[in-house]
C-alpha cells in the first residue's frame, strides 16, 4: 500500500519495481530508438558548445593564466567521478528522469522533487542563455561571409539587448523539432555534431603549428587581490578571506567555471528510456562522450594558450583572434561557423533532456499529469517538450539572462552530489539489483566525487547561492501546494508489480534481482530484455 498524502513525504520512496512499471499503458512509454552511437552524439552535442571557443581564453586572461590547462583537467576529473556514479545509477534504473528518478528511488519524494527542480533550473537556464549567445555568432558568421545585416535588424540579435527576437525564434524552431519526434532530432544532431568536431580538429591542428613556448610562462601567474566590487565566493565568505585571480586559487576558481563546459554528460541519463539496451548503451555513451570532450577541450586550451600571451586572450572571440594574430585570418569564419553549429546542438539536447525530466515528473503526478503523456502522432512527450520550449522562450526574453550563467553550474553540482550519495545508498539498500555498470573502488570513488563537488560549489559566488536558495524555496512551495497532494504515490492504493507495462518491440527493461551472489561478493545479474 502506498503512503497517503497526509503521511510522511520525505521518506516516501518510489519502489524500484515501480520505476519500471509505472507507465499506465503502452502509449505512454517512449520508443527505444537510440543506440550507443546516438548516446555519444547526445553527449557531444551538449558538451561541445561555444565554451570550447571562448571559455579557455577568458579564464586564462582573467583568472588562471596558462594554468587554465590544469583547470580543465581538474574540471574533467570532477565530472569523470560524477559520470561514474551516474553511469551506475542509469544502468540500474534505466528510465527517463536521470538524477530525479535516481533520487526518487533512493532518497524519497521530497528529495527527488528538489533534485528535479534543480534540473529544471539547470536546463531552462542553459537553453535561454545559449539561445541568446547564438545570435551573436549568427551575426559574426554572416558578416564573415560578406552578408550584411541592417543595424535596425541586427540589434535584435544582440545577446545583451533588452529586446532579443532571434533567441526566441531559434528556440521555437528547435522546440518544434523536438516535439515532432526523436528520430528527426537524432539525425540532425549526428550531422551537426560531426561538422563541429571537424571544425575543432582543424583549428587545433593548424593552431598547433604556430605555438610558441614562451607564451606558457609564467605558467601560474602571481596571485592578485580581488576587485573590491566582485562578489566573494562562498568559501571566501565562510573563511572571511578574499580570493583574487591567478595563483593557485585562481586555478580552482577557473575550474569551477569550466565545469560549465563539461556539463551535459548527465543529460544522457535523461534519455535512458529512449535507448536500446540502456543498461549498457547509456553508461558507454556517457563515459565515451566525456572522454572525447575532455581530449578536445584540453587540446584547444593547450593550443590557444600557446598562440599568444595569456593577457591578450580576453577578447570576444579568443580563438579566432589568436589565430589571426599568427596570420591564420580564415580561422575567424571557421570558428564562428563551428560555434554556430555547436550552440544549436547544445540547445536541442537541452530541450530533449528538459522534456524528459518534465515527462517523468508529470508521470509521477508531481507536475500536471498531462506532461507525462506520449503523443500518438509523434511518439514523443510532445506536451513536456512544448512546456520546456515555452519556459526557455520566456526566460530568454529577460534582458539580464546572461548573468545567470553560474546557476547552470550550481544546479548541476547539486545533482552530482545526490548521485554520489545515491550510489552508496543503493548499494546498501538494494545490493542484488542488476547493474550494467558498477563504479570501481566503492566507497572511495563516490566519496571523492562528493568531496570534489562540494569543493567546486564552495568556489561559486555568494550571489549565485542566494539565487539558488530562492529558487529551491519556490520549488518547495510548489511541491507543498501541488506535488505532495497529486503524487501517484499519494493517490494509488497499491502498485501492480506484476505488470511489465512494456510495449512489444520497444526493448523495455524490468527490474532484476539476483539472489545468487558470485564468489567475488557481487551479484551475477543478467539482462531481461523483451
Amino acid at each position: 500500500m502506498a503512503p497517503s498524502a497526509s503521511g510522511q513525504t520525505i521518506g516516501r520512496k518510489l519502489p524500484v519495481e515501480s520505476a519500471f512499471t509505472r507507465v499506465e499503458d503502452a502509449r505512454h512509454r517512449l520508443p527505444r530508438l537510440f543506440g550507443r552511437r546516438d548516446m555519444v552524439v547526445l553527449g557531444l552535442g551538449v558538451m561541445i558548445g561555444s565554451g570550447i571557443f571562448s571559455l579557455s581564453g577568458r579564464q586564462a586572461a582573467a583568472v588562471a593564466g596558462p594554468a587554465v590547462i590544469i583547470s580543465f583537467v581538474i574540471a574533467a576529473v570532477v565530472c569523470l567521478l560524477a559520470a561514474l556514479c551516474y553511469a551506475e545509477l542509469s544502468s540500474t534504473i534505466p528510465v527517463s528522469g536521470s538524477a530525479y528518478t535516481f533520487s526518487y528511488v533512493t532518497f524519497g519524494e521530497t528529495w527527488a522533487w528538489l533534485v528535479g527542480w534543480a534540473l529544471v533550473l539547470e536546463l531552462v537556464t542553459a537553453a535561454s542563455i545559449v539561445a541568446r549567445v547564438w545570435g551573436a555568432y549568427l551575426l559574426a558568421t554572416l558578416d564573415g561571409f560578406g552578408i550584411g545585416i541592417p543595424t535596425g535588424i541586427a540589434k535584435f540579435a544582440d545577446p545583451e539587448a533588452n529586446v532579443n527576437l532571434v533567441a526566441p525564434a531559434l528556440l521555437l524552431l528547435l522546440t518544434f523539432m523536438v516535439v515532432t519526434g526523436t528520430k528527426l532530432s537524432a539525425r540532425v544532431l549526428t550531422i551537426v555534431v560531426s561538422a563541429k568536431v571537424a571544425v575543432i580538429l582543424l583549428v587545433v591542428i593548424v593552431g598547433a603549428t604556430h605555438v610558441k613556448a614562451e607564451n606558457y610562462k609564467p605558467f601560474i601567474p602571481a596571485a592578485k587581490a580581488a576587485p573590491a566590487e566582485s562578489s566573494p565566493t562562498l568559501l571566501g565568505w565562510i573563511l572571511d578571506l578574499s580570493f583574487g585571480p591567478f595563483g593557485t586559487m585562481g586555478i580552482f576558481t577557473a575550474a569551477s567555471a569550466i565545469v560549465f563546459a563539461f556539463i551535459g554528460f548527465d543529460l544522457i541519463a535523461t534519455a535512458s528510456e529512449d535507448a536500446r539496451n540502456p543498461r549498457k548503451t547509456v553508461p558507454q555513451g556517457m563515459l565515451l562522450g566525456l572522454g572525447a570532450v575532455t581530449v578536445l577541450y584540453v587540446a584547444m586550451a593547450i593550443v590557444l594558450v600557446g598562440l599568444r600571451p595569456y593577457g591578450q586572450l580576453g577578447g570576444d572571440a579568443p580563438v579566432s583572434e589568436a589565430m589571426a594574430s599568427v596570420g591564420v585570418d580564415w580561422a575567424a569564419n571557421v570558428v564562428n561557423l563551428g560555434a554556430l553549429l555547436a550552440l544549436m546542438t547544445v540547445i536541442m539536447v537541452v530541450l530533449i533532456a528538459q522534456s524528459r525530466v518534465l515527462f517523468n515528473m508529470g508521470r509521477d503526478g508531481l507536475l500536471p499529469k498531462g506532461l507525462g503523456r506520449v503523443s500518438r502522432v509523434y511518439s514523443s512527450p510532445a506536451r513536456a517538450a512544448t512546456a520546456a520550449g515555452a519556459a526557455a522562450i520566456a526566460l530568454t526574453l529577460y534582458p539580464k539572462v546572461l548573468e545567470l550563467e553560474e546557476l547552470l553550474v550550481i544546479g548541476s553540482l547539486f545533482c552530482f552530489a545526490f548521485c554520489a550519495v545515491g550510489v552508496l545508498t543503493l548499494r546498501r539498500s538494494e545490493p542484488n539489483l542488476e547493474r550494467g555498470f558498477r563504479v570501481p573502488l566503492v566507497p572511495l570513488i563516490p566519496l571523492l566525487s562528493l568531496a570534489a563537488t562540494i569543493w567546486l560549489m564552495l568556489n561559486l559566488a555568494t550571489s549565485t547561492w542566494v539565487k539558488f536558495i530562492v529558487w529551491m524555496l519556490v520549488g518547495l512551495a510548489i511541491y507543498g501546494l501541488y506535488g505532495r497532494w497529486h503524487s501517484r504515490l499519494a493517490n494509488e492504493d497499491e502498485w501492480d508489480f506484476d505488470n511489465a507495462d512494456t510495449d512489444p518491440g520497444t526493448g523495455g527493461l524490468r527490474v532484476v534481482r539476483n539472489e545468487n551472489i558470485g564468489p567475488n561478493g557481487k551479484p551475477r545479474g543478467r539482462h531481461m530484455r523483451h
